[in-house]
């Protein structure tokens, strides 16, 4: 609302007419215009062929009867459309021109209409609880050609949008962001249960027995080399042989070794579990082992090796985003249609799921809008005020004025058809 004796904004132009012209709607409008005037004509002439033909036939004053009320009605009836949107024929006659003369007035019944009869808890509940939004938008991106056309539309926009972001404060924002999360999550419980997880799973025996196997099978193809690099390296006072033979009771011990730890009950293995689940146990419940483990990580992030890598890297993502989207552009369509395909399945998928998310954005709706009703009221209102009210009676003659023009053609002839029964009562009490 403006305040006594503030400035008032300059109204906004509505886009001009002419910009229009070819709207069907227009040309719809002057063609009801026309018939509605050349009907008014018609009447006319038929009252004026009536009053100066001077036929005894009996029909003719009936006739004459309902031209002149039609007259009458069609006359009226324009007199109050045009009333509406200006003053008829220019004359400042009182009570016309009621849109222009009324906008601000228009504009607050508007915004208080909007407020009080569509923003308030009870409405918006009701109104939204019919609405299945969820099941909309899921029917829309379960159809392919929905799906390809919105994905296709991302991927022709994912570079445009790469190019305009500020890529290196993002990057630092991220890496700001990484740096804090890493530094508020303890890093000895998490190293605690990763550890857990991927013992527990069984990939670290596995890789342990792949190693085990492939050291072995290592040793075996690389035994005669071994035994000549283990005698080139002994004492030149021993013989040749003896040097070839303890290297090879090594080599045979180590495989001999190597064979029996292919037994996950084999002591050295089950010692491994028992060091590990010892270590698991310590990294979660020892406060020695918390406190290095944080001094560990602490090292880590400062180190100008890790922060250089990352750079690195974030240097290599931003050039991928800007030169490589492009050339990708047809595989990241077709990825976001079968996305958008995919999520549409499954929102239609679970009834309950559907009527949970709308309730949740039901009541996001409702908490969002409720609290600026009055804002929103007061908005129209504004906008209202300041169109400019020349465009505006145009633009709101455009979107109802082919029915006003139904009203002239009604009043015509209903207004005849009255004033000839008029006539006629006249007539019947004239005869006693």
């Amino acid at each position: 609302m403006l305040r006594a004796g503030a400035p008032r904004e300059a109204p906004t132009a509505l886009p001009p007419p002419s910009k229009f012209e070819t709207d069907p709607r227009r040309a719809a409008l002057r063609r009801m215009r026309l018939f509605a005037t050349l009907l008014l004509v018609l009447m006319t002439a038929i009252f004026i062929v009536t009053t100066v033909v001077k036929l005894d036939w009996p029909w003719i004053p009936y006739v004459r009867a309902f031209a002149e009320a039609g007259m009458v009605g069609a006359c009226a009836d324009w007199f109050a459309i045009v009333a509406l949107f200006r003053r008829p024929l220019g004359l400042p006659i009182p009570h016309t021109g009621i849109v222009p003369n009324n906008k601000d007035r228009i504009g607050k019944a508007l915004g208080n209409f909007i407020t009080n009869n569509f923003l308030t808890a009870a409405v918006m509940n009701e109104r939204l609880a019919r609405i299945d939004m969820v099941g909309a938008l899921a029917r829309w991106l379960s159809e392919p050609a929905n799906a390809k056309r919105l994905g296709d539309y991302v991927a022709l926009q994912l570079p445009q949008i790469a190019r305009s972001l500020p890529l290196p404060r993002i990057g630092e924002l991220i890496g700001t962001i990484a740096q804090q999360a890493a530094q508020a999550i303890p890093a000895a419980p998490v190293a605690s249960k990763l550890l857990a997880i991927v013992w527990a799973q069984g990939e670290a025996q596995a890789l342990l027995a792949q190693a085990i196997e492939q050291s072995e099978a290592w040793l075996a193809g690389n035994k005669d080399v071994l035994t000549e690099k283990i005698s080139e390296r002994s004492s030149r006072w021993i013989p040749k042989w003896i040097d070839r033979m303890i290297a090879e009771k090594v080599l045979n011990g180590l495989l001999g070794t190597l064979a029996e730890m292919r037994d996950p009950l084999h002591p050295w293995r089950v010692e491994l579990r028992k060091t590990v689940e010892k270590l698991i146990a310590e990294l979660a419940t020892d406060p020695q082992m918390r406190a290095r483990a944080e001094d560990l990580k602490a090292e880590l992030l400062a180190s100008p090796l890790l922060i250089e890598q990352a750079k690195t890297l974030w240097a290599e993502v931003e050039t991928g985003l800007v030169s490589g989207l492009p050339a990708h552009s047809e595989a990241i369509g077709e990825a976001c249609a079968r996305a958008l395909r995919n999520a549409g399945t499954w929102l239609q998928e679970d009834e309950e799921r559907k009527a949970q998310l709308n309730r949740r954005i039901r009541i996001i709706g409702e908490r969002f809008l409720l609290p600026y009703r009055v804002e929103i009221g007061a908005y129209i209102e504004r906008v209202v005020r300041n169109w400019d009210s020349a465009t505006l009676v145009d633009r709101l003659e455009l979107q109802v004025g082919k029915d006003l023009q139904y009203i002239r053609i009604n009043g015509t002839l209903v207004g005849g058809l009255v004033g000839l029964l008029i006539y006629v009562v006249s007539q019947w009490i004239a005869q006693f």
